[in-house]
């Protein structure tokens, strides 16, 4: 079971951080990823995060990269995605899903969150 939170309304240049706690499963063994979806518009990946071998690997979408920040913390089970310098096209409804091997490909994960609404106004 994934549980996404943190979304809401924010200015243009503003800052939310989004939560996506794991109960059942830790996040150790799992690549976990955010995904996205505007109005209209298919579901696109944001960013992901592994780990191998102790190290922490992180990947963003071009659009995303330098604004957000994809982190976890495990003695609480929870990744985070610290967004800043948002956009009013940041506007959708932010996904996080869980896969056994790294894609950017929303097919590829089998376990998803029920969303959180992100608004930003201009």
């Amino acid at each position: 079971q994934l549980q996404a939170s943190g979304g809401g309304l924010v200015q243009a240049g503003g800052s939310l951080r989004l939560s996506c706690a794991a109960s059942g499963r830790t996040f150790s063994s799992y690549v976990t990823g955010w995904f996205r979806q505007a109005k209209g518009k298919e579901r696109e990946f944001v960013s992901a995060i592994s780990w191998s071998g102790g190290t922490t690997y992180t990947y963003y979408a071009d659009s995303v990269k330098g604004r957000f920040t994809i982190s976890r913390d495990n003695a609480k089970n929870t990744v985070y995605l610290q967004m800043n310098s948002l956009k009013p096209e940041d506007t959708a409804v932010y996904y996080c899903a869980s896969t056994a091997v790294l894609s950017r490909i929303p097919s590829a994960y089998a376990n998803w969150g029920q969303g959180t609404l992100v608004t930003v106004s201009s």
